[in-house]
């Protein structure tokens, strides 16, 4: 591994690093946050009547915002690594487009509701569910490509839809904790059963992808169950067991007193789906470092030159903190729980 890593004291070893972190970090914001909207738009059929409009209040200051880091992510990618941006996205094609389909949909079925007569309500209510499904199952589908290797045979193509189901099942894991946080009511407690019946097919999924990637990968199997490294890494794939456990827990304990009017914990099963998310994401990113396509380039050997890094590094240091200044603002003046839609 070592020999993999040049001098890091050096500006063309320490800002491909740099960048490396700062597309990861971006890209783990975007899934936790535009997950739980997208669940909610997955969640979306379950509900009846003025709930679909509280659940799309919940997300309303939110939901375009949180798609801001995806576009820095992607950005990010093009700019500092555009030999491996050139070959990820021309390998996941399909699944990109559909998922810019998806997103499309759900930002115009978004807006087009707002006006939208009685009886083309429902209409643009199943465009906005269709929408989040599309943009979360092709998401997953390029996590399952990805850390499969691209392979297109039978078999990676079952586990690449398996992992979008997963995600999908992920995605409305967290919209469903979110709606527990938000709303209250009987819409809190339908969140919760929606909860439950999406926490096995997440846990399968994070299973899935921590058993895939050390078998694609000679490299990412030793990394993992050599030895000391097999015992200093335990903790990860236990305290992510220990979450779901925890979760499940607490949405079997929660229900009642929900309707004695106890919100104390209601913010708990979200936190620790979060929780689940940036464990399971750190997981891959040791797997696949110092590799952005696993086994064939490193992030130096894809990186742009130091000069072009350099003035890159000027411009994400001014806007990175807007963007994260804005996110936290916007979280911070719509915190509580979510009133009633209105457009007057």
């Amino acid at each position: 591994m070592s020999e993999l890593i040049p001098d890091l004291s050096q500006p063309q070893g320490w800002l491909p690093l740099v960048f490396l972190i700062l597309m990861g970090l971006s890209m783990a914001i975007y899934v936790v946050l535009d997950g739980f909207d997208l669940g909610v738009g997955i969640l979306l059929r379950n509900a009846e009547g003025a709930d679909k409009d509280v659940m799309i209040s919940s997300i309303g200051p939110f939901w375009d915002a949180n798609e801001t880091w995806l576009v820095l992510g992607v950005g990010l990618l093009l700019v500092a690594f555009p030999e491996a941006h050139g070959v990820i996205l021309g390998e996941l094609y399909l699944p990109v487009a559909a998922m810019l389909a998806g997103l499309i949909l759900r930002g115009v079925a978004f807006d087009f509701r707002v006006k939208a007569q009685n009886s083309h309500k429902a209409a643009w209510n199943t465009a906005f569910w269709a929408g989040s499904v599309l943009a979360a199952f092709a998401q997953g589908m390029m996590l399952g490509l990805y850390v499969a290797g691209f392979g297109r045979t039978p078999g990676h193509i079952a586990f690449a839809l398996f992992t979008g189901l997963c995600l999908v099942a992920a995605y409305a894991l967290l919209g469903a904790t979110w709606l527990l946080l938000k709303t209250s009511g009987e819409l809190q407690r339908h969140a919760a059963a929606w909860a439950l019946r999406s926490l096995l097919f997440c846990a399968l999924g994070v299973a899935a992808v921590s058993v895939a990637t050390p078998m694609v990968s000679s490299t990412i199997f030793e990394k993992w169950f050599s030895f000391p490294n097999v015992l200093m890494l335990a903790p990860v794939p236990l305290m992510t067991a220990g979450l779901f456990v925890f979760i499940w827990v607490v949405l079997k304990w929660l229900p009642p007193r929900l309707a004695a009017g106890n919100q104390s914990w209601c913010w708990a099963p979200f936190a620790a789906s979060v929780g689940i998310f940036v464990l399971a994401f750190n997981g891959l990113a040791y797997s696949l470092f110092p590799y952005l396509l696993i086994d064939r380039l490193t992030i130096w050997e894809a990186a742009s030159s130091p000069d072009s890094l350099m003035v890159i590094f000027v411009g994400a240091v001014v806007v990175l903190p807007a963007i994260a200044g804005y996110t936290v603002y916007s979280y911070m003046v719509f915190r509580g729980k979510t009133r009633e839609l209105s457009y007057g």
